[in-house]
């Protein structure tokens, strides 16, 4: 339900816009004087803003200024009794959407609203595009072991060397291959991710190498594989250590020759690939056990980045906790919030099993239930509500 806030010293009118818009299904809020609006505004979001202009302690005008500068994305309204050329051109020279005289034609409002809605939609969606296209891959951090992997990813990236990246589910294995690519002279070329653990063992080589037409009951085309898609780039096989022995095999020769055959094919076609791989399992008792090819290990570890555990780092959660909630706050529209620093440190006291994923969990949770001051209680209330807060010993 689009939700709008009214704005206006005079009761009558607040009351008689409230009807009328809760008649049209709008949620409305109201706000007796500039003061209070621009809180009410800060703490939630509102599809439109209707904001009167003559008000005692705060002019309209200065009003739209405020919330403006909180929050420029903000549509607001203005409408007033004593509107004159000038006025209405300086209310939309500061932000303003639009300007209605009162007593507001009601038919003209609702249309204006209907308009202000979709410009909103509109900026949204756009801002939405923009972060896909433009996106970015960063490592927030700056404990003693972030600090090395960044040095250490400064020097690889712009080599051809393979690279194997350990550590536990939800680390940022796949931030760290990102980044190396995104640094690397491949960087205008293609980044393909393989989960080898999310396709079946009787399609992962499919996947990789691409198949010829006819040559598996659901062959009804040719296929380009991922080592054929990625060439002049880096293929990102993540979670290897599922992989399969026999297309352990196949990947092995194709790192030794840099050339791959898709299944049921004879042709042998060339390949530029940068490969990065990764996993969660310990790869040596993988390799003792029969299930990893000591070989393709070789192949694949020129360089080796272990990727800590967030119990390792608890450095780095406020930095972490602060990035998360400017990206949610951002990504849904919502009033700014932040931490205080005691919820940082109950951040700090809690194990994560699921390291950065869960982090981010967490602090999406409490952007959508806290207030625009997250708390240490919000913490110890929200963050792990089946089990409670376990501590982290120092």
């Amino acid at each position: 339900m689009p939700k709008i806030l009214v704005i206006d010293d005079e009761r009558s009118i607040r009351n008689t816009l409230k009807d009328i818009l809760e008649y049209e299904k709008f949620e409305v809020d109201l706000a007796e004087d500039g003061i209070e609006g621009i809180e009410l505004a800060k703490n939630n979001k509102y599809d439109v803003i209707l904001c009167d202009i003559k008000m005692p302690r705060m002019d309209g005008i200065e009003v739209l200024e405020a919330i403006m500068n909180d929050n420029p994305d903000n549509t607001v309204v203005m409408i007033s009794g004593h509107g004159t050329v000038e006025t209405a051109v300086e209310a939309i020279k500061k932000g303003a959407y639009d300007f209605i005289s009162k007593p507001p034609d009601i038919n003209r409002m609702l249309i204006t609203l209907r308009n202000a809605m979709d410009k909103s939609q509109l900026v949204n969606e756009t801002k939405v595009l923009k972060r896909k296209v433009s996106k970015t891959y960063d490592m927030i951090g700056d404990s003693q072991a972030i600090n090395n992997i960044k040095e250490m990813i400064r020097k690889v990236a712009p080599t051809d060397a393979r690279i194997f990246i350990t550590g536990p589910n939800g680390t940022g294995k796949e931030l760290v291959a990102r980044w190396l690519h995104e640094l690397s002279n491949r960087s205008k070329g293609p980044f393909i991710e393989v989960n080898c653990a999310a396709i079946p063992s009787e399609l992962i080589e499919s996947e990789l190498f691409g198949h010829e037409k006819g040559s598996f009951t659901s062959a009804i085309k040719q296929k380009k594989g991922n080592f054929e898609l990625a060439s002049g780039g880096t293929l990102f096989l993540d979670e290897i250590g599922d992989m399969s022995l026999a297309a352990q095999a196949k990947v092995l020769r194709a790192l030794q020759e840099n050339k791959i055959t898709r299944v049921g094919g004879e042709k042998e076609i060339s390949v530029d690939v940068r490969v990065v791989a990764a996993t969660n399992k310990d790869i040596q008792k993988e390799i003792q056990k029969g299930s990893f090819r000591e070989d393709l290990y070789h192949r694949l570890s020129v360089i080796l980045i272990h990727v800590p555990s967030l119990n390792e780092r608890i450095d780095d959660i406020p930095l972490l906790a602060n990035h998360f909630l400017d990206q949610i706050v951002q990504e849904n529209s919502m009033a700014p919030k932040e931490f205080t620093d005691d919820a940082h440190k109950a951040l700090q006291k809690i194990t994560w099993t699921g390291n950065i994923r869960e982090l981010r969990n967490v602090v999406e949770r409490l952007a959508i239930l806290c207030d625009k001051t997250i708390t240490g209680k919000d913490v110890e209330s929200f963050a792990q509500p089946l089990s409670g807060v376990k501590s982290v010993e120092k």
